[in-house]
């Protein structure tokens, strides 16, 4: 599962030689206001490794994509986190704003949900979503992703949907 394709993008699991586009990617405020805000270079560089070694233990993780240009669009994955005491496996997806509003978000949510619970044979998957990014929402609502509660994370207001049992 080092890659898959969509209809739009390739996704390449995630690796050193990706460095240079997280960093411009998550030096961007517009796309960072929903993840945490801005991140340095270093605390990127940490957020490399730290994905790359969940690749290690878990045998996935994030890719990054492109268009079919060869462009870098962004990048997405699937990673587990701790919800109130529970073991959960996250969606996730980020994407540079020349791509937004034009449904990537919704393509790669619906190929990484088949690719979590068909693939890898996972129960259920979670997305949280800060309650004002309306976009991130719609795009697990395409994928019928129900919402599932409003709570509070890492002081943000955040809703959490979910797929499956």
């Amino acid at each position: 599962m080092n890659h898959f394709r969509t209809n739009r993008m390739t996704a390449e699991r995630l690796n050193e030689s990706h460095l240079a586009d997280l960093v411009a990617l998550h030096l961007d405020a517009e796309v960072s206001r929903y993840l945490g805000g801005v991140r340095t270079p270093e605390v990127t560089k940490t957020y490399l490794a730290t994905n790359m070694a969940h690749w290690n233990e878990h045998g996935f993780g994030f890719w990054t994509l492109r268009t079919e240009d060869g462009a870098f669009a962004g990048r997405a994955g699937l990673r587990h986190i701790r919800v109130d005491d529970v073991d959960e496996i996250e969606i996730l997806y980020a994407f540079k704003r020349e791509f937004w509003g034009q449904g990537f978000a919704s393509e790669v949510a619906t190929a990484l949900t088949d690719l979590g619970l068909s693939r890898l044979k996972l129960l259920s998957l979670i997305g949280i979503v800060n309650v004002a990014n309306v976009a991130s929402r719609r795009a697990l609502e395409k994928s019928n992703y129900l919402l599932e509660r409003s709570t509070i994370r890492n002081g943000e207001r955040v809703v959490i949907y979910r797929i499956g049992p």
